[in-house]
């Protein structure tokens, strides 16, 4: 254990853990959902609600906008000259809601069931981020300052592609944001208990194809059979994106810059415990399938994706309509590994739609967001001091991959030039992004506890 004790500001956590546990609904209840225009006021509400939590807890706060996005939500405390100073990112938007009649409750009305709190965002990533907050807070409550110094960006538009924190941290530079490691938390840990290091992340390629054909919709035994008909060739386009055997994604040129598993990735990777059977239980699916070669987990952490997110056309309504639709859409993510380059992977899938798309029909790529693939260190005093730290509050965490992307976190290890901690106090069975997405409220206060033992254990390593 480090000479500086962390028993004082823990025991203040014990005391206060329920009235963190209620300002943490409080941020939950406001639907700050990024993605659609609707809820702008509300994500703004949630920006100075943040900012509000950051005062009350003795930083210096200010909301930075540029006008074109969300704002950010910055927060600083620099009393500890000659200290090492910590970045804490996370993200106040949430994702949609949809589909809503699968939701147990009203997913922005916290509710607690046992040891699960249940809400859009709980997980992803208010709950997680809110953490860092709260041991910020606890130290100063307690102790009147901080082992190190800390400052604080909370953005409004990671699940709307990020442009905002891309746009301010290229313009900064690191004169603002300046500090000695950025700590992130909005992944899982390995399991219940087993915290893990995260140390690549990857990124993304989204996209939102259109087929069109006729110039509007035709009555289908009229012109059936005589009209190429945009959803048939939708599909026929989506069966072309893999190889339904192999798995291998078929688009020309996707795999050329994918940066192999090292040897000793794999080795770890196979050490690790994984329940095949409980891994498809909780998902609900018979059988896995991925990649010919691979693993499971070296296909969700380590081998690029493509796949089908949502497909549309068409009469959906009750009924019958019997129409051939004037077009057909389908939005397609494509999980990216190093070395490999949104800008480039887009290129090469808008070429190829266009070369295998069916006589008839034209088609139109529109690129929503994308994001640089990451690997990260795992090496240096402030990220053992890190792991030390998990180590307190559980145990030694192991070193993953994960296949979600964090935008933000290539450009901050390009822009600041210093260690990116990323750990997670989730779990894979969390349910971001879907209905009742949940966070359990035991991590939630063992993640306020493990930072407050981080800062004291940097304090040292600094």
């Amino acid at each position: 254990m480090p000479t500086t004790s962390s028993r004082d500001v823990l025991d203040r956590v014990d005391r206060e853990q329920t009235n963190y546990l209620e300002e943490l609904k409080d941020y939950l209840r406001i639907p700050s959902v990024s993605t659609d225009p609707a809820y702008r006021d509300d994500v703004l509400r949630c920006a100075s609600f943040l900012e509000e939590k950051m005062r009350a807890a003795g930083l210096q706060t200010e909301q930075i906008s540029d006008g074109k996005g969300y704002p950010l939500v910055y927060g600083e405390w620099l009393g500890a000259p000659g200290k090492p100073t910590v970045l804490f990112y996370g993200h106040y938007d949430v994702q949609p809601v949809d589909p809503i009649e699968l939701w147990r409750n009203d997913p922005f009305e916290p509710t607690v069931e046992g040891d699960l709190l249940v809400a859009r965002g709980a997980t992803d990533d208010k709950g997680q981020s809110f953490a860092h907050l709260k041991a910020v807070a606890s130290i100063l409550a307690e102790r009147g300052s901080l082992p190190v110094n800390v400052k604080f960006i909370v953005e409004g538009e990671e699940e709307s592609g990020g442009e905002a924190i891309e746009r301010f941290v290229r313009k900064d530079a690191g004169k603002k944001l300046a500090a000695d490691c950025v700590v992130v938390s909005d992944s899982a840990m390995y399991g219940p208990g087993q915290p893990s290091l995260l140390y690549g992340l990857k990124g993304m390629a989204y996209v939102e194809l259109k087929v069109t054909g006729p110039n509007r919709d035709l009555h289908s035994g009229s012109f059936g059979g005589a009209v190429t008909n945009p959803l048939n060739a939708l599909g026929r386009i989506v069966d072309r994106l893999r190889d339904a055997d192999t798995g291998r994604i078929s688009i020309p040129g996707f795999y050329d810059d994918v940066r192999p598993l090292e040897d000793w990735e794999r080795k770890e990777f196979a050490s690790l415990p994984f329940d095949a059977e409980a891994y498809k239980a909780e998902i609900g699916v018979p059988e896995v399938f991925g990649e010919e070669g691979y693993t499971t987990l070296e296909r969700v952490w380590a081998r690029p994706t493509c796949d089908l997110n949502g497909i549309f056309g068409g009469y959906m309504g009750e009924g019958a309509k019997t129409i051939l639709p004037s077009w057909a859409g389908a939005k397609v993510s494509m999980r990216l590994v190093p070395d490999q380059d949104p800008d480039r992977i887009t290129e090469l899938f808008t070429a190829y739609v266009e070369e295998i798309k069916p006589p008839g029909v034209t088609v139109e790529v529109k690129t929503h967001h994308g994001a640089k693939p990451v690997l990260v260190e795992t090496d240096g005093p402030l990220v053992a001091a890190a792991c030390a730290a998990m180590a307190d509050v559980w145990k030694p965490p192991v070193r993953v991959r994960e296949g979600g992307s964090i935008p933000i976190v290539g450009t901050f290890s390009e822009v600041l030039e210093v260690p990116i901690l990323l750990l997670g106090f989730g779990l894979s069975d969390d349910r971001l992004h879907s209905p009742n997405e949940k966070f359990n409220i035991s991590n939630f206060y063992g993640g306020i506890r493990a930072m407050v033992r981080m800062l004291d254990r940097m304090a040292e390593a600094g």
